[in-house]
């Protein structure tokens, strides 16, 4: 990344590395919505500890 930072990179190059990093943050991105999903079907019971899952679109 410090080629690309600095201009030392073909133009080729540059776009290939630039696709790769826009395909990984596509990726991070799905991982987090996924992740963020399941915690939000986390259920609690009254004494406020975890007691299961609910159903995602239980809103």
């Amino acid at each position: 990344m410090n080629k690309l930072e600095h201009g030392d990179v073909a133009l080729e190059d540059s776009i290939a590395l630039y696709e790769r990093g826009a395909a990984l943050k596509a990726r991070c991105e799905a991982k987090l919505k996924e992740a963020e999903e399941k915690v939000a079907k986390i259920t609690f019971g009254a004494d406020g500890a975890p007691s299961g899952t609910a159903p995602l679109d239980a809103g």
